[in-house]
This record gives structure tokens, C-alpha cells and sequence, in this order.
């Protein structure tokens, strides 16, 4: 009797906080994914051991639905504090829904200050988070899968103190 009804007081008491976290969560939930209303895609990739092979070409494909938008395109680059250069290199190339090339273009983008070697972007101890226009206020002709590849321009390869390397395509500010 005493048991069961331990039970019983036990099963109670785990419902308000299983109810409360789920709350909070879904709450939490909502609120991360309406904090970003011009994100059309968003995705990183790893590099093994922090290293970028001037051969490594990595391809992100995503969606377009509205063809009137304007959107952007930008790099997302993560790196150390030892990543051995103040510059990146990086070529992009845009293909269509045709998988027919649209555009392409190299991009030289600053990760630290040139004289003082402070590394530019946001971060916490020694790895930093960048992002830099590829492309701006783009318009596509039709709604699809498009892709792009980037990769490294650098005479060093391989690259290293590179963490990952990502794309973002977002509809361009003024046409919210």
C-alpha cells in the first residue's frame, strides 16, 4: 500500500515538470525558428582535421519558390586564431536549375586584420565565425534546385585552422 501509493505521489509530481519542459521547449522551439524570417537555406560543412584541400570543392544545393525575391548569397566561414593567413580566397559557381553555369566569381574576404592579426567576426576563445557576400540582391528566373560550389584560391594547400565553410541564401532585406 505504501509503495503503490509512493507510486502514485511520484507519477504525479513527474507530470507538472514533464508538462512545464515540454512547454518550455516548444517554446523555445518557436522562438529560434521566427528569429530568422530571411533565411531560405542555411548549411556548413566540416572539414576533417581542420584542413581544406585546394581539390575539396564542396556543392550546397538548395530551393528557390519565389521568383520575384531578391535574395543574397553568402559565405559562412569558421576558423582558429592559427589559421596562418589574414585572407581566403574563395571561387564560387552558381548553376541554374538546368545545372547550366549562371555566375561565377572569386572573392577575396578578410578573416583578420592585416597589422594587428585580430581576427575579424564573432567568437568565443580562439574560433570565429565569419560571413561575406558572394552575391547580392539576385534574382532567379525560376523556381527550382539550384547549386553552388565553392572552393579555396589559395597557393597554400592544404589550408588549415579551417573549421568548416557554409552557404546562405537569404531573401535580401528590402523585399520583406
Amino acid at each position: 500500500m505504501l509503495v503503490s501509493r509512493l507510486n502514485s505521489m511520484i507519477k504525479q509530481t513527474l507530470k507538472v515538470p514533464k508538462a512545464i519542459v515540454f512547454m518550455l521547449l516548444a517554446c523555445f522551439v518557436i522562438s529560434l525558428s521566427s528569429c530568422d524570417k530571411y533565411r531560405v537555406y542555411e548549411t556548413n560543412i566540416d572539414f576533417q582535421d581542420n584542413t581544406w584541400f585546394a581539390d575539396s570543392v564542396k556543392t550546397f544545393a538548395f530551393y528557390i519558390q519565389d521568383t520575384v525575391a531578391q535574395y543574397n548569397i553568402l559565405y559562412n566561414v569558421r576558423n582558429s586564431v592559427d589559421y596562418g593567413f589574414y585572407n581566403l580566397y574563395v571561387k564560387y559557381e552558381l548553376y541554374g536549375t538546368d545545372a547550366k553555369l549562371i555566375s561565377s566569381d572569386l572573392h577575396e574576404v578578410q578573416l583578420m586584420n592585416a597589422k594587428t592579426g585580430q581576427p575579424f567576426g564573432s567568437g568565443l576563445g580562439d574560433i570565429f565565425d565569419n560571413r561575406f557576400y558572394a552575391l547580392k540582391h539576385l534574382k532567379f528566373g525560376k523556381a527550382g534546385v539550384y547549386s553552388i560550389k565553392i572552393k579555396h584560391y589559395m597557393r597554400k594547400d592544404p589550408l588549415t585552422e579551417l573549421l568548416s565553410v557554409g552557404i546562405r541564401v537569404e531573401k535580401a532585406k528590402n523585399e520583406q
